[in-house]
């Protein structure tokens, strides 16, 4: 048994038509389809809410609850801010670029652009708080994948150990591609 690919991640919005209206500005995504009801088919609970579901591209659909009989939404304080977000694939820098610059002109604050060595990104926030990254590769992505590759089961094993960071990739953020 294997998993083909996620079917669709699941957020929950503060106002349904502005997500939508949002996302289609902002990250030209289409609105694919929305689901209404007052109550919850896996659970039978009465709850009404709003499904909505929209394209994120090459087969992702990126989904929103709105529930309005709910207190409002809130995030986990024990959480930093920069921890929880969905982060998503543009072609190259220069659409990376395009897109930051389409954002700020549109009254989006954006961070970066953050050279993550195999990637480089750009973040902000959509109107109902939740972070969003949009990632290009790097054009050396191949190459440092494959070194990461090669030692993240020791990365792994000594972080469990330790909790510390373990160096083996300190190259990373460094901008040290020294010889592996």
């Amino acid at each position: 048994m294997k998993i083909d690919q996620i079917h669709h991640v699941a957020y929950r919005c503060k106002d349904a038509k502005e997500t939508v209206e949002w996302y289609g500005k902002m990250l030209n995504m289409d609105f694919i389809l929305a689901i209404a009801e007052d109550h919850v088919p896996s659970t039978h609970e009465p709850d009404p809410y709003m499904h909505l579901f929209l394209d994120a591209g090459n087969g992702n659909v990126l989904a929103f609850f709105e529930l309005p009989t709910k207190p409002e939404m809130g995030r986990d304080p024990n959480t930093p801010i920069w921890v929880q977000h969905i982060a998503f694939k543009v072609k190259d820098r220069d659409e990376l670029i395009a897109f930051k610059d389409h954002l700020e002109a549109n009254g989006v604050e954006v961070l970066g652009v953050t050279d993550h060595s195999i990637f480089h990104s750009i973040y902000f926030f959509d109107p109902n708080g939740h972070r969003v990254e949009l990632a290009c590769p790097d054009p050396e992505e191949e190459a440092m994948l494959a070194r990461l590759d090669s030692v993240k089961w020791d990365m792994l094993e000594e972080w469990s150990r330790t909790k510390r960071a373990p160096q083996h990739a300190d190259w990373l953020h460094a901008k040290e591609l020294s010889k592996g």
